[in-house]
């Protein structure tokens, strides 16, 4: 970075540093296709906990506070994981990978919007779900990022559960508790996290050693990797069935449904590498998050008609 004719010079992207580029770059640390996804999973659990009867008002309020959260934790990994993101292709064209914002800049950033979503949290929906938010930011920045994700091959599985925490701030908001059902619908995102991330890793596995990250694609064979994928998607599918004693029939059908779709996925990788055939694991990967959008819309359109849960048909 230097000064030339009192501008801005970014010698990686040779050239001044335009104010457009300098927006998109703290949009780009939030990380927004991550949080599209959070904040889908956050609408049906509040729907869940009152079966369609809450207020739009406080569905907003909470969408808000989450979106801060996200965008506040995602914006600190990125501070964090700037010297390896120079070392990924995936991720070079980062804004901190290209200097478009100064790292300092960034962490003020990201501060920032982690304690506007707490206070936020607090002033429109009740204090447990702000510090579930703020529990939330901490172990993703200091213990997903800082500890696990350069230590261990586990990182995701461990890491993994910040991204489950929407579902439970979300119930929190409109019941002031954690209840069971929060608790499965956290363990279906659990679950969901390892064998979708390992997916993307295996095609990326050159970046991940590259930068040193320990991910499992890197440090075992490909057999052992979708071995693993299989299981978590075994667990993932048991989980979202596991929800179906509180909802209704829509829901219970897609979950069979999409469940079983998820399984052959995850069953041709398995069987493509066992007997020694090119896979597409980004497949797998794209289709996860269709897989988990399909689930929690289902559950938030039979939340909202308030079908008869199955507990009491």
């Amino acid at each position: 970075m230097r000064i030339r004719e009192g501008s801005l010079v970014n010698d990686s992207v040779d050239g001044p540093i335009r104010f457009r580029d300098r927006v998109l770059g703290y949009i780009g640390l939030t990380k927004p296709r991550v949080i599209e996804l959070l904040l889908v999973t956050t609408i049906p659990a509040m729907l869940l906990a009152n079966r369609g009867t809450v207020d739009p008002l406080l569905i907003l309020n909470t969408l808000v506070g989450g979106l801060l959260a996200a965008a506040g934790a995602n914006t600190l990994n990125c501070v964090a994981d700037a010297d390896i993101d120079k070392k990924m292709k995936r991720t070079e064209r980062r804004a901190l990978a290209r200097a478009t914002v100064p790292r300092s800049h960034a962490l003020v950033f990201g501060l920032a919007l982690s304690v506007a979503s707490f206070f936020w949290l607090w002033w429109t929906t009740n204090m447990l779900s702000a510090h579930l938010a703020g529990a939330t930011i901490a172990f993703y920045v200091l213990v997903y990022t800082l500890l696990l994700k350069r230590r261990t091959s586990q990182n995701v599985v461990w890491g993994g559960a910040a991204g489950c925490m929407p579902v439970m701030i979300g119930w929190s908001a409109v019941t002031g508790t954690i209840q069971w059902p929060a608790l499965v619908m956290f363990l279906i995102i659990f679950f969901w996290t390892p064998p979708h991330t390992w997916a993307l890793a295996m095609r990326y596995k050159e970046d991940y050693e590259a930068a040193g990250v320990p991910m499992l694609p890197v440090v075992a064979t490909e057999e052992r990797v979708t071995k693993h994928i299989l299981v978590y998607t075994w667990l993932t599918v048991a989980a979202t069935l596991a929800l179906a004693l509180t909802t209704g029939w829509l829901y219970a059908s897609v979950a069979i449904l999409a469940g079983t779709w998820f399984l052959v996925m995850a069953h041709q990788l398995y069987a493509g590498v066992k007997r020694g055939e090119a896979v597409k694991p980004l497949r797998l990967f794209l289709q996860s998050n269709n897989y988990l959008a399909v689930v929690f819309c289902a559950l938030a359109v039979d939340s909202a008609l308030a079908l008869p849960t199955l507990l009491h048909v």
